[in-house]
């Protein structure tokens, strides 16, 4: 690991003072500290937020839910307000890693994470996202078994934030702040694709930080579900994800988000399942439905095909318990 000064901040103020082409800001740390120690990152200078306090607390309103950025996985699935209104992202939260990684990880680092991709975490490749001579993406003709079904053309990377993906089927939005002021980004717009830039992850641009995430409140008749999948049943990164929220009346779906997370290299809504649900009566047959529209426009590698099969289950298993036709299902991870 590389030498690097260390900044203790207490304020948001502090913080953006701080902050510089040379500063890397630090919250829990957990997927810094790994690239940091792994070599593939090597800040000149951390920033430590963790004792801003503004930065922390959970707030229900009438018109929603605004959770600081520091906010642990913990805290967030245990509140009993996410858990009532917000189940999906209560589950996600709940079921990231291990309970000593939620007790330390924060929701803004959670959504802030680097991909997923041995090419990437590993000093033995010249990849591209890394500023590498390599003009092809490793995972397309290498190990491949964990890598994205969709999108995979430029970089078959994962995006591997469990929050991330009910944060987008509820329409959350991102308030970021710099010295020149605060502006709100929808989820739908947070990640960077890499057919437009392999570089950049996210729009949080230099000198800006993470102060707020605001989830709408849910119109009446919302339910929603998350789970992931993975090879084992208890902690694991996931192989499939879903996160599902559907506007009920009865048996009949007025509306539906349906958003996988590891299926592409950015959390992704998969419309053509959104399609198939909306105003449709649910039940086992829309929801394998739903399963396998999502999945038409994959175009898995040579290893991770299986994964296709997987996410159809994890969609059709989640649309199930979103609609409260099924319980968690014992298979799923975390």
């Amino acid at each position: 690991m590389n030498k690097f000064a260390y900044v203790d901040c207490k304020t948001v103020d502090e913080t953006l003072a701080q902050l510089g082409p040379d500063a890397t800001i630090k919250a829990g740390g957990i997927d810094l500290l790994d690239l940091m120690k792994d070599g593939i990152v090597a800040p000149p200078k951390l920033v430590n937020i963790r004792n801003v306090s503004s930065l922390r607390g959970i707030t229900a309103a009438p018109d929603g839910l605004r959770i600081g950025p520091l906010s642990t996985l913990t805290e967030i699935s245990v509140h009993p307000e996410v858990q009532l209104r917000y189940a999906a992202l209560s589950d996600a939260a709940g079921h990231a890693a291990t309970p000593q990684v939620r007790n330390m990880a924060t929701l803004g680092g959670n959504i802030m994470q680097r991909p997923r991709c041995w090419y990437f975490r590993s000093t033995d490749f010249d990849c591209k996202k890394k500023g590498g001579t390599s003009q092809d993406c490793h995972a397309h003709e290498g190990e491949n078994q964990y890598h994205a079904v969709i999108n995979n053309g430029t970089c078959a990377m994962v995006h591997p934030s469990s929050t991330a993906v009910p944060l987008l089927a509820m329409n959350a939005e991102v308030e970021l702040t710099s010295k020149r002021g605060k502006r709100t980004v929808p989820m739908s717009g947070f990640y960077v694709p890499p057919e437009k830039s392999l570089i950049n992850e996210t729009v949080v641009q230099p000198g800006e930080i993470i102060t707020s995430i605001f989830v709408p409140a849910p119109e009446p008749g919302t339910r929603s579900a998350y789970q992931k999948y993975g090879e084992k049943e208890s902690f694991d990164w996931p192989l499939a994800d879903a996160g599902v929220v559907l506007v009920m009346a009865g048996q009949h779906c007025r509306q539906a988000r349906v958003v996988l997370g590891v299926a592409a290299p950015t959390p992704m809504r998969a419309t053509a399942a959104e399609a198939v649900l909306t105003g449709k009566t649910i039940d086992e047959a829309t929801a394998r439905a739903a399963a396998k529209a999502a999945m038409q426009e994959a175009t898995p590698l040579s290893q991770n095909g299986y994964k296709t099969q997987l996410f159809q289950t994890a969609i059709y298993r989640t649309v199930l318990l979103a609609a409260g036709q099924m319980q968690r299902d014992p298979s799923a991870i975390g």
